[in-house]
């Protein structure tokens, strides 16, 4: 594994208290085909988060793994969360720094089992950033925090499956990580609805995770679209009557 010295570590990744002065509130990292990201990656999205369902789909479009990451790297200089798998400890680090040595952006992102928390303790030691995935419990939490992801992903969405709350571990870990020095991130993730993405942001999470449809959609309201027609009929009543001279009016 890679050892990165301190100038190649992206500041806001490897410092959560950081990145959320630096980032002025929650991130919203996107997750979808590299063809579609793009346009939202310009309109502030923080980064592209994958997971190993969105890539099998995208090995059967675009081809070798490999050349789906640089699809990925090809549309942004922000950062790349590349979800790896396997059955040991080993496994996972050969297999992370494959994707690691193709661009400093990568963030390793690794399912919550015991021969992770050696994964993440090592990728730390090298400076890689980590989310840990798949997390459901605050036991699970405090164990791959310990070990040194850095960025600690509950899930949502399931719980809401089985009429349970689906923040509710966001909230558990918030009130126990916010004593920390230089605590993990806490970032929502399985987040398929506007209104997951609103309770997520409202009991503290760090940042979601979206697919960019869900992106597009939290900024949809009745009232929004109501006040926005109101305040467009205006300014194209002043386009009208021609009292526009000097605007650059299409």
């Amino acid at each position: 594994m890679k050892d990165l010295n301190n100038d190649s570590i992206n500041p806001l990744l490897a410092n959560p208290n950081l990145a959320k002065s630096k980032l002025h509130g929650p991130a919203i990292w996107i997750a979808g085909d590299p063809n579609d990201l793009a346009p939202w990656l310009d309109s502030g999205a923080v980064g592209i988060v994958t997971n190993t369902v969105v890539l099998n789909e995208m090995v059967k479009k675009y081809g070798q793994l490999t050349e789906v990451i640089k699809r990925y790297i090809d549309i942004t200089d922000k950062p790349i969360a590349v979800e790896i798998d396997g059955h040991t400890s080993d496994e996972l680090l050969e297999v992370g720094e494959v994707f690691t040595k193709m661009s400093d952006q990568i963030i390793l992102k690794i399912p919550a089992t015991n021969y992770a928390l050696k994964a993440f303790s090592e990728l730390k030691k090298s400076g890689i950033p980590t989310f840990c995935t798949t997390v459901f419990t605050l036991s699970q939490a405090v164990a791959v925090a310990q070990a040194g992801a850095t960025h600690i992903l509950p899930f949502c969405e399931p719980y809401r499956d089985v009429n349970g709350d689906p923040t509710k571990l966001i909230r558990e870990c918030k009130q126990l990580f916010d004593s920390w020095e230089n605590r993990p991130f806490l970032t929502a993730a399985l987040v398929r609805s506007v209104d997951t993405a609103y309770q997520a942001l409202k009991d503290g999470s760090d940042g979601i995770i979206v697919f960019w449809p869900i992106f597009r959609d939290m900024m949809q309201n009745h009232l929004t679209d109501e006040w926005n027609k109101i305040f467009l009929d205006e300014w194209n009543s002043m386009i009208d009557a021609k009292l526009m001279k000097g605007i650059p009016i299409k």
